[in-house]
């Protein structure tokens, strides 16, 4: 081994294959310090190189390194092939282990490859994997799946937790399944002794919410039995703003501000509530709150700078009826994403990539204007829309506009 290194140290020009040939020498001898050292050095990795560390951290019994390699390979430009695959499914898998795998592939966009983990073990006699398999089919918009699945596991006779129905009810929310997730909600007291608690919820006010029964969303609020948080009356506030409720949105914003007057987000939606409704003295004082000003003036700063880059905004996503070009332009940007993407950016250290989540399809505008964010700061922006996730990167995003 040693001659190996020294005859690789005096190598003028090492090229890919040298360093993988050095790093399945160190990890054939189970050294996995000085494998991932010299794996850490490497400029340029590829398929074999991940492969190898991987399948080396399995062979000494080193499972959570194996997840945390594999997670990031999947995060990494360079996708796994069958080799990898074998090396991350031959872990010695616990429940536990399992569940992390599945929730590791899930987060990663990866839900199919989720599924397969799943169904592979067969043996599943814990909760843990279940719920990450439910968690991740929710997430992933696939209730139907998630539902299916809890079904399933009340046959082979695994007792559901909180989690579990917190997964569930997110699930029933992200596919509109009211009768379903009443049902549920119902269910897990009645069967099973578990008592709601605020994030079960907070599932179903955001069901109804999603639904349009804001008067049943505001019921199930007051009815509690704990005391709502801002997060929950956030939900119903957003869904006042989508479905024009305009008096239920003034109403919640007052309760929301004598909980938190500083919470941002909800300042922010109750914002757009009263420009929406023409009450533009009630919009202009509250962002000039000093929380929402300095986004606001961060979020004119970004788009000044994509417009050097050559961003033009597109005035067709405007839906409203301006004359006034500058007024569309300004009604654009103040979009969700952009001043999600605004907040993250003034909170995060450079090169940090972004995630951001909503519930509705990206706008074209949008969509373009974070294709030259990406670009302009030098950022990985991972958007999850309605209808997929869009990886941003360079100036270019994983859809290739078309979505």
């Amino acid at each position: 081994m040693d001659d190996a290194r020294n005859v690789f140290d005096s190598a003028i020009d090492r090229d890919l294959y040298s360093w993988n040939t050095m790093i399945g020498v160190y990890v054939g001898s189970g050294n996995m310090i000085q494998a991932k050292n010299l794996f850490d050095e490497m400029h340029e990795r590829d398929v074999v190189s991940w492969s190898t560390i991987i399948a080396g951290y399995v062979q000494v019994g080193c499972f959570m390194e194996d997840l945390e390699f594999f997670h990031n390979m999947l995060q990494s430009e360079v996708k796994p092939n069958e080799y990898t695959m074998v090396s991350a499914l031959a872990i010695k898998m616990n429940d536990r282990l399992l569940a992390s795998l599945i929730d590791m592939y899930a987060k990663c966009g990866e839900i199919d490859s989720a599924s397969s983990v799943f169904h592979e073990h067969k043996v599943k006699r814990k909760v843990w994997p279940w719920n990450a398999m439910i968690g991740g089919f929710a997430m992933h918009g696939k209730p139907e799946e998630a539902i299916s699945l809890f079904e399933q596991m009340k046959v082979e006779r695994v007792s559901p937790n909180k989690v579990t129905f917190i997964a569930l009810l997110n699930a029933c929310s992200h596919g509109y399944m009211i009768k379903e997730g009443k049902s549920y909600f119902e269910l897990m007291s009645s069967d099973y002794g578990i008592n709601p608690e605020i994030e079960h919820y907070g599932c179903m006010v955001d069901l109804l919410s999603r639904s349009e029964l804001l008067k049943e969303a505001e019921e199930m609020i007051l009815s509690m039995p704990m005391a709502p948080d801002v997060a929950i009356w956030g939900a119903l506030l957003n869904a006042c703003r989508i479905y024009k409720d305009m008096e239920r949105g003034y109403r919640i914003g007052r309760i929301i501000k004598e909980i938190d007057p500083n919470h941002i987000g909800c300042n922010v939606l109750l914002g757009n509530i009263y420009s929406t409704s023409g009450r533009w003295n009630e919009a202009r004082i509250l962002r000039e709150r000093n929380e929402i000003r300095e986004i606001y003036s961060f979020l004119e700063e970004m788009i000044r700078k994509l417009k050097i880059a050559g961003y033009v905004p597109e005035l067709g996503e405007v839906l409203l009826d301006f004359d006034d070009e500058e007024d569309k332009e300004t009604t654009l940007s103040v979009h969700s994403e952009k001043l999600a993407i605004a907040f993250g950016l003034m909170n995060t250290a450079p090169g940090t990539p972004i995630c951001i989540v909503k519930n509705l399809r990206v706008c074209g505008d949008c969509h373009e204007a974070i294709k030259f964010i990406s670009k302009v700061y030098d950022r990985v922006i991972i958007v999850r829309d309605r209808m997929r996730y869009h990886h941003f990167k360079d100036g270019v995003c994983s859809c290739k506009d078309y979505w």
